[in-house]
């Protein structure tokens, strides 16, 4: 798999990390997956827009130009009509933006929502002696942030705390600026928990390492 951050972004999210880290008391881990789904009915809606469209048109050209049909002329708007369908198919296959024009927002937070809290028990976020495990992770597809806290913050991390640690990314995510919105978000994130006083450092039970995932 291609990688989405490149070197220098990892080392920046790295030090951000090891500074929320200290400043919290977190163990925090980032992920960044490709697509939490698959989103197998986006063709299918998509090449039903394209047969709508294309019918539309004919229906309106036999409106403007009665008796135009012959037997030849009705076979190829039946071809024209399939045709747009299947290329706007194929156009939700290869262009994510045109893709995201049929997928459901609530669609779209269900299944990133899922992809998180999987990968939060696969890595075992929740194995820290205190519970104070944090998922950080963003769906590149999907143009959406999860933020996954264990019991050790659910009462320091509201649902409204953590709508506002997502509000500062998403504006970098909607651009495609991927590693600058995790940036903001642990920004963010650091000021949300940070604690005045700060006993010993914690021992770090998780791996610090960016996770990256194709995803499904």
């Amino acid at each position: 798999m291609k990688k989405i951050l490149n070197n220098q972004e990892r080392g920046r999210l790295d030090k951000r990390v090891a500074e929320a880290e200290k400043r919290t008391g977190a163990q925090i881990v980032v992920a960044v997956v490709q697509r939490s789904d698959s989103y197998l009915e986006l063709p299918w809606k998509a090449f039903a827009l394209g047969v709508s469209v294309a019918g539309l048109l004919v229906f309106i050209f036999d409106l403007l130009w009665p008796g135009w049909y012959s037997q030849t002329a009705v076979l190829i708007s039946a071809v024209t009509i399939l045709i747009m369908g299947i290329l706007s198919a194929l156009l939700s296959l290869y262009i994510p933006k045109f893709a995201r024009l049929f997928l459901a927002a609530h669609r779209a937070e269900a299944e990133v929502r899922q992809y998180a809290e999987s990968l939060f028990l696969s890595h075992e976020l929740f194995a820290t002696r205190r519970r104070t495990g944090i998922l950080l992770l963003v769906s590149l597809f999907e143009r959406r942030v999860i933020l996954l806290p264990d019991k050790g913050f659910s009462k320091r991390l509201s649902q409204k705390a953590m709508q506002k640690i997502i509000a500062q990314m998403t504006p970098s995510l909607a651009s495609g600026h991927f590693a600058r919105a995790l940036e903001n978000g642990l920004i963010k994130l650091t000021e949300t928990l940070a604690v005045k006083k700060r006993g010993k450092s914690r021992k770090n039970e998780l791996s610090d390492g960016i996770i990256e995932e194709k995803g499904v």
